[in-house]
């Protein structure tokens, strides 16, 4: 085992601070990679915080990574010394369940593996990437191509794949009207892959701030969900709408804005139960769904669509010692539009 410098959660209230964590030896299917970059996402926080049940501390989380192959196992193949890879919010799963099988390691039968917080194969409790290294099972280590910007390729293994697989789970594309709402760190995501995908594509957001920023990133249209006429306007206007926000929304009132046969998909968790009536539901034969992250297969075919395309996440880089400044801002909404740690700062900050 090696002990790596690190920025560690200590406690469910106390400011993350610099130390070290274990890392396993690199066994015969391991690739350990040295961490470039790496995101910063709202599931950190809520993670670190409790939100969405008790946490084992000390907790190093992070489950946007970008780096170097620096060594693999003996029997790893598909990646080699000095490789651009990434790794998302899977570290392992059982690999035999219908659903792994399937390329589907997220809804993992058995129960996956992520990142951070939860138990990993040697029963010790992973820990993700706001460190300096890690030991990643090479079949969920991921490449990332060339043309994509390394400095903004680490959101795309959890905003990108989150965004991605809905749109094509529900077949995004042309002919097809897709409203997205929220403009933050998913919702530009979702922009720019509907976009590419050929969709026509609103951004419905509370206010019309962002609005140019909106239509640059691709929208064709952006409206304000606190002007109470956007909901007489758009009513029966789209296919599919995904719900990048995590707070409560009146999801009635937006399940009247689909068409017939029209989804509505959630990807941001809430700590709070969602009420809708089943008459929203009824009137079109509207449907009311939810989505995570994409498996280990959907995601790399993500990073090769995003370098086909042109799309990378918009972001601002800050140094380690700058994390929990930028935690504040993601709660306070002050981030355009995914913070990405520079982990090259980190050494200098453990003693």
């Amino acid at each position: 085992m090696s002990n790596v410098p690190a920025y560690i959660a200590t406690s469910v209230d106390a400011p993350l601070e610099a130390g070290t964590v274990w890392r396993r030896d690199v066994g015969p299917n391991d690739v350990l990679i040295d961490i470039r970059w790496s995101g910063i996402c709202h599931s950190d926080i809520h993670t670190v915080r409790g939100d969405w049940g008790p946490t084992v501390y000390p907790l190093v989380v992070g489950h946007e990574i970008a780096g170097t192959v620096a060594a693999v196992g003996s029997a790893v193949t598909k990646h080699a010394v000095g490789d651009r890879v990434g790794v998302g919010c899977l570290v392992n799963s059982c690999r035999k369940c219908a659903n792994c099988v399937a390329g589907a390691e997220q809804y993992c039968l058995n129960g996956k593996t992520g990142t951070y917080a939860e138990v990993d194969r040697d029963g010790t409790i992973t820990q993700g990437g706001y460190a300096t290294q890690v030991v990643v099972d090479a079949d969920f280590v991921l490449r990332v191509p060339e043309s994509i910007p390394f400095e903004k390729a680490a959101p795309l293994l959890c905003a990108g794949i989150t965004t991605y697989s809905p749109l094509r789970r529900w077949n995004a594309g042309p002919g097809t009207r897709v409203a997205v709402v929220g403009l933050g760190g998913l919702g530009h995501m979702a922009v720019k892959l509907a976009h590419a995908m050929g969709a026509e594509v609103t951004v419905l957001s509370r206010t019309l701030s962002k609005r140019d920023d909106g239509l640059q990133l691709g929208a064709d249209h952006y409206f304000a969900t606190s002007d109470e006429a956007t909901f007489t306007d758009l009513a029966g206007s789209f296919d599919l709408i995904l719900n990048t926000i995590s707070q409560n929304l009146a999801l009635d009132q937006y399940l009247e804005l689909l068409a017939l046969d029209g989804t509505l998909v959630t990807l941001a968790a809430s700590a709070e139960p969602i009420t809708i009536s089943e008459f929203a539901l009824q009137g079109q034969r509207r449907s009311l769904s939810a989505s995570t992250i994409g498996g280990i297969p959907e995601t790399q075919e993500m990073l090769d669509f995003c370098a086909e395309h042109g799309i990378a996440p918009e972001v601002e880089i800050v140094a380690a010692d700058q994390i929990n400044e930028a935690w504040d801002r993601v709660l306070a909404s002050d981030v355009r539009f995914r913070f990405v740690i520079d982990i090259e700062t980190l050494p200098a900050l453990v003693g």
